[in-house]
């Protein structure tokens, strides 16, 4: 069963709205559903329309299912994505150094401990303080 002319306007209206990206009831995605809702019409009705989906099915080669304001904000969070990513990387490495470092720390307080007992034990003076001049500075 054919549609009406009066339907078959409201569906070439629909479609010329919907691919000049100028959508009044849709968010102007190019699918066969949205050509229905932009149409008002059911999307039975659609499928009636036989020389229509002929037309659109040549004029969309190949349905885009998303709007450009989609496919920016899937841009914007892939790009988060990656960013995101590389931070963690970056604070997984910083935490590894940091780790290392407090080992290092720990191995000379205890070594520095061992030595200062050492000289305790010989009866040797305990340097406090390296002088401000000597030949190490030079």
């Amino acid at each position: 069963m054919p549609v009406s002319a009066a339907t078959e306007t409201k569906l070439r209206e629909a479609m010329a709205r919907l691919l000049a990206g100028e959508p009044l009831h849709t968010d102007g995605a190019l699918t066969k559903e949205n050509l229905a809702r932009e149409a008002k019409v059911s999307h039975a009705t659609v499928h009636r329309a036989e020389e229509i989906l002929a037309e659109w099915d040549a004029k969309v080669a190949r349905p885009v299912l998303r709007t450009p304001g989609e496919v920016q904000r899937d841009e914007t969070i892939a790009e988060l994505r990656k960013r995101l990513r590389e931070a963690t990387a970056r604070a997984t490495e910083l935490r590894g150094k940091v780790d290392a470092l407090a080992t290092v720390t720990a191995n000379l307080y205890y070594e520095n401990l061992e030595l200062k007992k050492k000289t305790t034990a010989q009866g040797q003076r305990r340097i406090d303080a390296l002088p401000a001049s000597g030949p190490w500075l030079e």
